[in-house]
């Protein structure tokens, strides 16, 4: 790389670099958004203080209630399923291997796994790509175009659910797994506006730095827009990963191997099978029930610091 002089205080001339790389550029960057996104705060008074955590403390236990509920009921032999007891005793931990026996629930679980982490990748490589071009790229009608992305928002998703289906139909893909995920391909205009507002955040002068080094189009996106961006990349993927884990209408529609079943579709498997009738073994319902709320949980607590820190962010440009 060439160097051009400049005078330094003391009239001498020291080299100075014409550009930085892309990764190096991105390393500053993380830098400059990090002392931007975190100004001083003043703390509130005490009282205020705990009168929120006051409110937070009560909100959350409301929250958890039903969990703890499904929980313990999960855990209890089935003449006490709806007992007022909190603590089950005895505890019956049989109900999770009765319910593992009972139906395929481990190959549905694996099955929510793969669709789930499929649609999450697409949605948020998709997305971001689009979001990237109305963030980065000057072009004319572009806010008009990205006016009419959002307006897609106002529609219901019962809208689509037949022109859909006959287009999966015509492909050849009904009853397979493809329609629960490729969907996805083509982002979705709540997640391009999150992360549009994320990029729209991160200096310009990061990738001006990069084109004048020779950095193209594509290396601005993936060395430093994504690299800057992980938090609202995490709310993306945490947000469709919970929308496909928790689905039940599209495989309803798509699905009819047993051994293809999501969770969803399983669980309503297993409550048309043990939860009707006088003889309801609602003690396997809720077992199923906790298995497939458990990984969701899960996800929200190890991705929920990407997740504040996203949600912040995002809303703080305009």
């Amino acid at each position: 790389m060439t160097a051009v002089t400049t005078p330094s205080a003391a009239g001498h001339q020291a080299p100075e670099p014409t550009g930085a790389s892309a990764a190096s550029t991105a390393r500053t960057g993380r830098t400059v958004l990090a002392r931007s996104r975190h100004p001083g705060r003043r703390h509130a008074p005490w009282p205020r203080r705990a009168v929120v955590a006051a409110l937070l403390l009560g909100a959350s236990v409301v929250f958890l209630a039903p969990l703890v509920w499904l929980l313990s009921a999960s855990l209890k032999p089935r003449p006490e399923v709806f007992n007022h007891r909190l603590l089950p005793d005895p505890v019956a931990w049989q109900n999770y291997v009765d319910v593992f026996e009972a139906v395929p629930l481990a190959l549905w679980t694996l099955n929510s796994v793969v669709v789930g982490l499929a649609a999450a990748a697409a949605m948020t490589v998709s997305s971001a790509l689009v979001a990237f071009g109305f963030a980065y790229f000057r072009f004319r009608g572009r806010d008009a175009l990205f006016t009419v992305v959002l307006a897609t928002m106002m529609l219901p998703g019962v809208v689509a659910l037949i022109p859909t289906f006959i287009i999966w139909q015509r492909l050849g893909l009904v009853g397979t797994q493809v329609p629960l995920w490729a969907g996805n391909l083509f982002a979705s205009a709540f997640s391009v506006f999150l992360l549009r507002q994320f990029f729209l955040g991160i200096p310009r002068e990061l990738f001006e730095a990069a084109t004048v080094d020779g950095a193209s189009s594509w290396r601005l996106f993936r060395s430093i827009a994504v690299p800057l961006s992980w938090p609202a990349l995490t709310i993306v993927f945490v947000l469709e990963l919970k929308a496909s884990w928790t689905d039940l209408i599209r495989p309803l529609i798509y699905l009819q191997d047993t051994a293809l079943f999501t969770l969803p579709l399983g669980l309503k498997v297993v409550l048309d099978q043990f939860g009707k009738g006088g003889e309801a073994e609602w003690q396997l319902v809720l077992a199923a029930s906790v298995i497939a709320t458990i990984p969701m949980v899960l996800v929200f607590f190890v991705g929920q610091r990407f997740f504040v820190e996203g949600v912040a962010t995002a809303g703080r440009k305009g």
